[in-house]
């Protein structure tokens, strides 16, 4: 079956959301100190709550690139997320990727065929030369990720060789997916380094985006749990991050100013 692909989709968030994200992430300058962002961590008498954690933590990356594998080698498609998408693609394979979205129809009508993409390109790996894992974003929940990539609807499929990244602007189908990431990949121009997710610019609208959605918890903890009025706390947010910005401003300026010459 095939899917026509000209209006791309599903729109990537909501627009208000978007633009709350985004004045936030401009006012705030930088991101606000973890003391504000997060509830602060209950002291320990002992040491062994921190060896604890810096366990479990490791043995949290190990259970996700664990799975990672296991879902590549049963042909299934790979769930990727912010915690495992830059180890997994450091594997030296070619990645096709699909951003979608839980609420997304598109998404949920094509999900069947994207498994037998997967499982076809899985199934070649042993004996073709170009190795290619087929993984899935949600982009809904992977905000910073979206961002980096530039994702504006869903479904969007990227096709991921190293920092060459190419967009796959044609019809939804399996066949002409699995084409795409095996031969007519060589027919579309890839995404210019500076604007794709491994460049500059997509490394800050990625800072900008998990920013604004700090700052977006941040400003729901206040209102909802401390039971402030929402002017006041986009006062607290926007003074804090003016603070910031003006501390900031001032110690770059006084590392930059030059120091008096001594005779």
């Amino acid at each position: 079956m095939t899917f026509n692909n000209s209006h791309r989709g599903c729109n990537a968030s909501p627009t208000w959301m978007r633009i709350i994200a985004a004045l936030l992430a401009i006012f705030s300058l930088t991101s606000l100190p973890a003391s504000l962002a997060a509830a602060p961590a209950p002291k320990t008498a002992s040491s062994s709550t921190t060896t604890t954690t810096s366990s479990s933590s490791s043995s949290s990356l190990s259970s996700s690139k664990s799975t990672t594998l296991a879902s590549a080698a049963a042909g299934g498609v790979i769930v990727l997320n912010a915690k495992n998408f830059d180890s997994s693609l450091r594997d030296g394979k070619v990645w096709l990727i699909e951003f979608y979205a839980p609420w997304c129809g598109h998404c949920s009508r094509f999900a069947p065929a994207y498994e037998q993409v997967a499982q076809t390109l899985h199934s070649q790996q042993p004996t073709s030369p170009r190795k290619v894992n087929v993984a899935k974003i949600d982009g809904a929940a992977e905000r910073a990720l979206s961002s980096r990539f530039g994702v504006r609807a869903f479904p969007t499929f990227f096709l991921v060789d190293g920092w060459t990244v190419r967009e796959y602007d044609g019809n939804r189908s399996k066949e002409l997916l699995v084409k795409f990431a095996m031969e007519s990949y060589e027919d579309v121009e890839p995404v210019p380094f500076l604007f794709g997710p491994f460049g500059p610019m997509g490394q800050v609208r990625a800072f900008l985006m998990r920013c604004g959605s700090e700052i977006v918890g941040v400003y729901e903890k206040l209102t909802k749990e401390k039971g402030l009025s929402p002017l006041v706390a986009m006062a607290i947010l926007c003074s804090v991050g003016m603070g910031l910005g003006l501390v900031m401003i001032v110690v770059v300026g006084f590392l930059l100013l030059r120091k008096a010459k001594l005779d």
